[in-house]
């Protein structure tokens, strides 16, 4: 029996009727089940106030296929479901099992995999549709003004061929200057452009005695080495000119030490700051990570929460207003903010955050950095999405890690093990069930990023970097680029990414992977089912992963692969026209009846074909 035959529900509009209700709304849902693994009836259990009750669900065949449908009352902010499958068994006894989020369980386990339903708003229509482009400023492009700013007394200046500073340990990493700036990346739109991309994300542009500016000393200007406040302006109006999104990014959790905020704190205990940090009474304070120069805001205090993220004229409101004009925000390590010890007002943040966003502006979207789990932290009124490493990137690398990479991992001591695609699907299987389907469709799908080592570097080839970017393309997610990446920029860890552009020596660029992330780009924004639509897992082995994704009548297979692979036979169309291959060559597809022959293939490629049958 293949995949596509075991029964299945996600959060998608084929399986939802309504994917963003209103509290007290019914909706309908439906499970897909197939005449090869027939069920005789299907009940739709979900929690009253945590109590949990069940509806009976309506069966009706069309084919080789039974599709079950359940009224699903939205009574909780966030109402969990899952789907109780009952079959014939011997001796007149009835076999059951779960259908959760995460797959069908023959045992009763807890909420934990529970499908979600949010009647919360969800992200807006272009934070979900778009493809992100990061861009860390200092080292992506230089305009013309930037040579005539004076070094300033903490940097290191460095040509912009010179090698990066990449050692946590050694001191110069932060300091070591190359001196890009905002007018620079407004030079290069149309490079963004021909990427695919149309939300230009960057890095923090305010003031900060570093490269990475994550240690700000003022919110309230742009850095002037950057240009200033008027070319973020020029940036922002640039973007928008061209029907784009842009996003700032923001360090909601701490400061820098020369913060004008910690200054004034620091040198007077009586200091109307002073309650905005975590002062002992020796003078020493809380710090993001041991790092003395990140002294951590205390969320608990309300004139420092009315000042960062509350109304219109805190830091998260005035950079949301004209003329700047940003979107919305990245919040950087959005896991730790509001978090110390016993205190835990992290949602409070949350939900301030993007309750000023919206009273600002009709669409704005609110994402969290959260390299870990953040489950419960996305699925509500707090931040629309996460930047998913732990439900996106870390399995990617799992499955298409050069054994001899010399890149290091990122978060753990020890490098990411190299895994089979069976365990590799259920990790991502894992990932989406926690954070439920809207919340996962809302997150980031990086391959990487600024604190990573490159995805060129840990997969070892062009041809497997391309299978990655696919992936990252057409699972359910938004693809977030780091600049670099589409033309084969390598680094061994995040401060060794954080290369520069090599605008000057283009032909050193991987031309090939940059068309393939361009054609990616293009295909998504064609199929509504790669945005929108839901996923059937088709196929797995060691060195393949292929699934399906629908939506509106529109059904497209993808089947990627890390290395050579065997024909396979999927009963899912009767023929299947090729759409996309990351290497040369793709076939339409035929095969006997309603079915369709994968070829074997001799090396990691992947295919989108779509299904016509």
């Amino acid at each position: 029996m293949s995949l596509l035959d075991l029964p299945h529900h996600d959060g998608s509009p084929l399986h939802v009727s309504d994917e963003s209700p209103r509290l007290g709304d019914v909706v309908t849902v439906r499970v897909r089940t197939s005449t090869a693994d027939p069920v005789d009836a299907v009940w739709l259990r979900t929690t009253y106030d945590a109590e949990p009750v069940f509806h009976a669900m309506t069966p009706t065949t069309d084919g080789d296929t039974t599709w079950w449908s359940g009224e699903l009352p939205v009574h909780n902010p966030v109402t969990h479901y899952r789907f109780l499958l009952v079959r014939a068994g011997v001796d007149g006894q009835h076999e059951q099992e779960w259908l959760t989020a995460a797959g069908i369980v023959g045992i009763d386990v807890p909420d934990a995999t529970d499908h979600l339903i949010s009647a919360y708003s969800a992200a807006p229509d272009w934070g979900r549709d778009g493809v992100v482009y990061q861009v860390f400023p200092d080292r992506f492009a230089r305009s013309a003004a930037a040579d005539e700013r004076p070094t300033p007394e903490w940097a290191i200046a460095a040509d912009w061929d010179d090698e990066v500073i990449f050692e946590p340990l050694d001191p110069r990493t932060p300091l070591q200057l190359f001196g890009g700036d905002l007018d620079g990346i407004t030079e290069h739109l149309d490079h963004v452009e021909e990427v695919g991309a149309d939300i230009v994300y960057t890095t923090p542009v305010f003031p900060g005695e570093s490269n990475h500016r994550y240690n700000a000393t003022t919110f309230d200007r742009v850095d002037p080495l950057l240009g200033g406040d008027e070319a973020y302006e020029r940036l922002s109006t640039a973007v928008h000119a061209r029907g784009w999104r842009i996003l700032g990014d923001l360090t909601t959790n701490h400061t820098g030490d020369t913060h004008e905020w910690f200054t004034a704190a620091a040198a007077d205990p009586t200091a109307a700051t002073r309650s905005y940090y975590y002062f002992e009474p020796d003078g020493t304070y809380a710090t993001w990570m041991g790092h003395t120069t990140l002294p951590k805001v205390n969320h608990g205090d309300p004139d420092l929460r009315a000042a960062m993220v509350e109304g219109p004229d805190s830091v998260v409101g005035r950079w949301l207003r004209p003329p700047y004009d940003v979107d919305g925000w990245r919040i950087d390590v959005a896991n730790m903010t509001g978090r110390l010890g016993a205190l835990d007002v992290a949602h409070d943040v949350a939900r301030a955050a993007r309750h000023t966003a919206a009273e600002l502006r009709d669409d704005p979207l609110v994402i969290g950095e959260h390299n870990h789990d953040a489950t419960g932290d996305i699925d509500g009124d707090g931040w629309h999405g996460t930047m998913n490493y732990s439900g996106f990137s870390w399995p990617l690398w799992s499955w298409l890690r050069d054994p001899a990479t010399p890149a290091r991992a990122f978060g753990r001591p020890v490098q990411v093990p190299r895994r089979p695609g069976g365990a590799v699907v259920e990790t991502f299987r894992a990932w989406h069930a926690a954070f439920g389907w809207r919340a996962t469709s809302q997150s980031w799908n990086i391959l990487g990023s600024h604190d990573s080592a490159r995805i060129r570097t840990m997969v070892g080839s062009a041809d497997v970097h391309r299978v990655a970017a696919g992936l990252q393309f057409t699972m359910p997610g938004v693809p977030m680029i780091f600049a670099g990446d589409e033309i084969g920029l390598e680094g061994v860890t995040g401060e060794d990414s954080r290369r520069t552009m090599s605008w000057h020596r283009r032909d050193e660029w991987d031309t090939d992977t940059l068309a393939t992330y361009s054609h990616l780009a293009r295909l998504r924004r064609s199929y509504g089912a790669l945005r929108h639509g839901g996923l059937r897992w088709a196929h797995v082995d060691d060195d393949t992963i292929a699934f399906v994704r629908e939506l509106d009548g529109q059904r497209l297979l993808v089947v990627a692969r890390r290395a050579g692979g065997e024909t396979f036979t999927l009963p899912t169309a009767d023929r299947a026209t090729h759409l996309l291959g990351t290497e040369p060559g793709g076939v339409d597809l035929e095969g006997p009846g309603d079915e369709v022959v994968v070829p074997a293939t001799a090396g990691a490629r992947l295919d989108v074909w779509r299904l016509d049958g």
